[in-house]
């Protein structure tokens, strides 16, 4: 195990994490987080300097790991050379990895930190628009290409679009929170792929 005390900064961050999804940012106390993760207000203090720290902790690890999702995807798919083949494939990473996922996390951190005002007016969540941004600028380009590869070229605003696959992962982690019901958000995927397949066969 770690000596430089990552392991326990890791843990507590995990509770942390849980704790927010299932209550919220401002009903979730540190005290909580303390008992959640096994360890001592010192341990944690000598991580956080406090729950603001935390938040901006949980914020920019979330959003690293959203990020390194989108990556992944683009590499899975980088070796396809039909533009709208791999647009296409590009969503069904997700889709193929949409209950998996649903198994890891019941909701998404971002809904829970961006209804805190007081978060995004000291910018604690610039780390979401910025996750947002690099999916939007990334599954644009593949969505451009696929686009430009046809004539005459839809009338769909590609920003837009790409934005809306992000939106269904946020929508899908509510519908499914609202059902009771896990598949939604791979359900949701589904349609987006059959939606884009056909705007791309038209």
């Amino acid at each position: 195990m770690p000596r430089d005390g990552s392991a326990n900064r890791q843990r507590i961050l995990d509770a942390a994490e849980r704790l927010v999804i299932d209550n919220g940012f401002n009903a979730t106390t540190l005290d909580q987080v303390i008992a959640a993760a096994g360890t001592s207000k010192g341990a944690f203090f000598h991580h956080f300097d406090g729950k603001a720290a935390l938040a901006r902790a949980l914020v920019e690890r979330y959003a690293a790991g959203d990020v390194a999702h989108l990556e992944g995807a683009l590499e899975a798919t980088a070796g396809i050379d039909d533009p709208a083949e791999r647009a296409l494939a590009f969503v069904q990473v997700f889709v193929d990895g949409a209950d998996e996922l649903m198994q890891e996390q019941s909701s998404c951190l971002y809904a829970a930190m961006l209804a805190e005002r007081q978060l995004i007016v000291d910018g604690t969540t610039s780390s979401i628009r910025d996750a947002a941004t690099a999916w939007r600028v990334e599954f644009a380009k593949i969505l451009r290409a696929a686009f430009d590869a046809r004539a005459p070229v839809p009338d769909i605003d590609v920003d837009d679009l790409s934005d809306h696959l992000f939106a269904t992962f946020e929508g899908g982690f509510v519908l499914a929170r609202a059902l009771e019901d896990p598949s939604a958000m791979r359900s949701q995927l589904v349609v987006y792929r059959q939606l884009l397949s056909a705007v791309l066969a038209a």
